[in-house]
């Protein structure tokens, strides 16, 4: 009992935390990669999502980029800051593979970080470019498994600034879901906070390849 009343209080904490946020105020960001074959199995074939269809070949896209405190997270933060306009998600689907994404992430994540939605934007698409997505996935031609481990040993490899306190590795459904990367205000890498690193411990993660 004693046990979940220290839980009950502590999401409080985090909840009124986040319900009080200031746009700019927090610590630092997260990158959150997301296999898009992945999100195209579970959700995206579904609904009949055009990141899906056969004429785009995505692999690692740019989830959102959240900015984070070193316990819990702001969201849906009240900001002047003017929404972006349709031309700027469209100009996002690129990366994020849709602009519906792109619009859902300033809303939800875009409007704490104290930037315009433009200079947001910009600031994803660096932070995107920054980390290198490992082009082993790339090659593969049939669904595998394997442990989560080598996903993170890969993106180690690929990313020499990177330390395993720096990025965590989620599962979903029995599969590679996302790569997580914690990085500072000007997006250098920094160890991410304890929720956060909350590494997928899957042995046989279900890894399917780029359409």
């Amino acid at each position: 009992m004693r046990a979940l009343v220290l839980v009950f209080w502590g999401l409080t904490a985090l909840a009124a935390r986040a319900g009080d946020a200031r746009p700019g105020d927090f610590d630092y960001y997260v990158l959150s990669l997301s296999w898009s074959p992945t999100w195209c199995a579970l959700e995206g074939d579904a609904r009949g999502a055009d990141q899906c269809a056969p004429r785009h070949d995505h692999g690692w896209v740019l989830h959102g980029l959240w900015p984070q405190y070193h316990r819990g997270w702001p969201e849906h933060c009240q900001t002047a800051a003017r929404p972006p306009t349709r031309s700027m998600t469209r100009d996002m689907a690129d990366i994020m593979g849709s602009a519906g994404l792109a619009w859902y992430q300033w809303k939800k994540h875009g409007a704490c970080s104290g930037l315009s939605a433009p200079a947001y934007y910009a600031l994803s698409r660096e932070a995107y470019g920054r980390i290198a997505r490992p082009e082993v996935f790339r090659k593969l031609k049939t669904p595998v498994t394997l442990p989560a481990s080598v996903v993170e040993d890969a993106f180690l490899k690929a990313n020499p600034g990177l330390s395993r306190d720096m990025l965590t590795i989620t599962c979903r459904a029995g599969r590679i879901q996302e790569a997580r990367v914690c990085l500072s205000k000007s997006l250098d890498p920094v160890p991410c906070g304890r929720d956060v690193i909350r590494d997928c411990t899957l042995k046989d993660a279900l890894f399917d390849p780029v359409r």
